[in-house]
This record gives C-alpha cells, sequence and structure tokens, in this order.
C-alpha cells in the first residue's frame, strides 16, 4: 500500500517542493526559501504561462 501512495504522489509531483528547497539551498545558499502555497502558485502560473508542457 505504501509503494501505491509513493507512486500517486510521485506522479502529483508530491516531492517536488523538497526537491526544489534542497536545490536551493545547494546552489543559492542566500535566497529565499519559499512557502509551500507560494511554490505551488508560481509553478501553477508558468504552467499557464507555458502551456507547451501539458497535454490540454
Amino acid at each position: 500500500m505504501r509503494g501505491v501512495a509513493w507512486w500517486y504522489s510521485a506522479i502529483n509531483g508530491g516531492q517536488d517542493y523538497q526537491r526544489y528547497v534542497e536545490h536551493l539551498r545547494r546552489t543559492h545558499p542566500g535566497a529565499p526559501v519559499p512557502s509551500v502555497k507560494q511554490y505551488w502558485r508560481e509553478r501553477y502560473a508558468e504552467a499557464d504561462r507555458n502551456p507547451s508542457t501539458r497535454c490540454c
């Protein structure tokens, strides 16, 4: 059951925020870390600005 939950989370971007935070801390140590809400808001805004990355 945990495997299914992990898989579902992974395909829906469940680990994306954590990976982004790790990336920021590694490559841009002085940069402010956005909140989860800010991260997803910007991610969805970027998807709206660049719709070529989705099917519909």
